[in-house]
């Protein structure tokens, strides 16, 4: 058990250097290309319609991308998506061990309580990197079971019970990426509702004409909502493809329980 405790500190020290990174990375990005380049791209469009009333501005992805709500945005979906990444790969990790015969019983043969401890030397000869992870975990609670009662149906409720509550584990671990998923539109409102802002209060001069600091606001709202939602599209995917993942890999886990275990026990 102690085995299995040390993954959760690690996890959490990737997920705190992963988004010092991100975050020092992405504002470094804003700061030397995005801002500039979106400033010098308004520069140069604000000159060209005073040249030219008629002028129509091109979309710049710089000028989209340069606000404070979309680089926040920006800096919570790529630190997602390494920690979706990271839990992707202990899946893969743990389904690999599926492919293995963890428990050696040719077909035939079966398993008497007085076995147990051969079978269970075996699995807890297994590297710590894989004896933490679930196949083996539940693999050992079946056999320590079936030792203590002698009761086929008593082992195959607790393996089942091992499953479900690596179900349970797996989906209460997915709560703050579904916060992540959430806040990053909630940032783009936010983004909305500063830049409607920003154009109601220069609302007095476009009377005069100038229409300018009313356009800049709402072009501040449009492109922070539209990063955002653009945003949680893709992390949503990667979300729900992590959360199938792990849901096969509970179900596929039971099935072996059954069929490389389970089904070979026999008491006289």
């Amino acid at each position: 058990m102690a085995r299995f405790k040390s993954r959760a500190p690690n996890e959490l020290l990737y997920s705190l250097f992963a988004f010092i990174i991100i975050a020092i990375a992405v504002h470094a990005v804003y700061v030397t290309v995005v801002r500039p380049r979106a400033d010098a791209v308004l520069a140069e469009q604000r000159a060209a319609m005073q040249k030219d009333p008629n002028y129509v501005a091109q979309r710049s992805v710089y000028v989209v991308l340069k606000d404070w709500e979309q680089e926040s945005a920006i800096i919570l979906a790529l630190w997602a998506i390494a920690v979706i990444g990271y839990k992707a790969r202990q899946t893969h990790v743990e389904r690999r061990l599926l492919e293995r015969d963890l428990v050696l019983v040719p077909e035939g043969m079966r398993i008497l309580p007085e076995d147990i401890r051969e079978h269970a030397r075996t699995l807890e000869a297994l590297p710590p990197a894989d004896a933490q992870c679930l196949l083996p975990r539940a693999l050992l609670v079946s056999l320590y079971r079936f030792g203590a009662t002698r009761n086929v149906q008593d082992v195959s409720e607790a393996a089942r019970g091992v499953c479900e509550a690596e179900a349970d584990r797996l989906d209460s671990e997915l709560s703050m990426l579904r916060y992540v998923a959430w806040a990053i539109p909630a940032i783009g409102f936010i983004g909305t509702v500063r830049g409607i802002g920003d154009a109601l209060g220069e609302a007095h001069k476009a009377v005069t004409g100038d229409v300018s600091g009313v356009t800049a606001g709402l072009g501040t709202a449009f492109n922070s909502t539209l990063i955002a939602l653009l945003i949680s599209i893709v992390l949503m995917f990667l979300l729900h493809q992590l959360q199938l993942a792990q849901e096969r890999l509970v179900l596929d886990s039971e099935t072996y329980l059954d069929q490389h275990l389970i089904r070979h026990m026999q008491v006289r």
